[in-house]
């Protein structure tokens, strides 16, 4: 009998070291993000810096299609929730706007000056404030810490007044984190600074689904096991309570390149977040 357990937790939960070239990300999304800001501020086709609360990070960007939006696409950041910034990611849009969605990309504050479940309170602002903006129905979609923060949107909970909750119709995290207790166990937790009691009150897989958002839960079949387990464990828990799901390791794709996905419009994550 093999038993697997996890030694090491800072380790489990590190991808950089794990990765060839690992180095190269995020800087090498900066350029194409800049290049597709600029492109759709010249085509009239972006609002930037659209305030959703009041400290300095609390804005959002929104990328817009040619013709009016079949809907509005929610892409929130990763960076365990202490890192990055809306602006690395906006080139991401390009795929669901091809689709004829807007997306919309939010800031948020950073850990340690805030905790994760005032990260949840900011998103779901950012989340109501963008659906002021787009008609029609919603997709809430994120990165990593991103990931936990679009399914934090559609469990127990969620910040979201009930009239935007139920205009979201799918949410998928794609590299998704969760449950929050193994990072308590992990050096990030110094920054992070997760208890018991937010670890409970925070993770999607230990709370009850809200709304009727189907769950289309996503990860790089090469990311560390962790990242696996964590995303077949929402997607495990919520079908057997009664959300209709879908759980995907998508092939030779590891933590930073299974967003590439994004970029095409007809590639199956781009649809998976557009099939409406």
């Amino acid at each position: 009998m093999n038993y697997h357990r996890i030694a090491d937790y800072t380790d489990a939960y590190s991808n950089g070291a794990h990765i060839a070239r690992a180095e190269r990300w995020p800087s090498d999304w900066v350029k194409p993000a800049a290049e597709y800001r600029a492109s759709m501020l010249a085509a009239d086709r972006a609002e930037i810096g659209l305030k959703y609360g009041t400290g300095e990070r609390n804005a959002l960007d929104l990328f817009l299609p040619e013709s009016a939006p079949r809907g509005l696409v929610i892409f929130i950041h990763g960076g365990y929730w202490k890192s990055l910034d809306r602006t690395y990611w906006s080139h991401f849009a390009q795929g669901c706007v091809a689709r004829g969605f807007a997306m919309a990309i939010p800031s948020y504050d950073l850990c340690p000056e805030v905790r994760i479940a005032d990260i949840t309170r900011q998103i779901g602002a950012a989340v109501t404030r963008a659906a002021e903006q787009i008609t029609g129905p919603i997709t809430i979609t994120g990165h990593s810490a991103g990931g936990h923060l679009s399914a934090r949107m559609v469990s127990a909970g969620t910040p979201l007044p009930g009239a935007v909750l139920d205009r979201v119709k799918i949410v998928a995290p794609i590299s998704g984190l969760h449950d929050l207790r193994p990072l308590m166990r992990s050096e990030l937790n110094e920054t992070l600074r997760i208890d018991e009691a937010e670890a409970l009150a925070e993770s999607p897989a230990l709370l009850r689904p809200a709304g009727h958002a189907r769950l289309c839960a996503w990860v790089g079949g090469a990311e560390r096991h962790e990242f696996l387990r964590q995303n077949a464990l929402l997607a495990n828990i919520w079908t057997g309570l009664g959300v209709a799901t879908a759980c995907y390791a998508e092939p030779n794709r590891h933590h930073f390149d299974v967003l590439d996905g994004l970029l095409d419009p007809d590639h199956a994550l781009t649809r998976a977040l557009t099939d409406i």
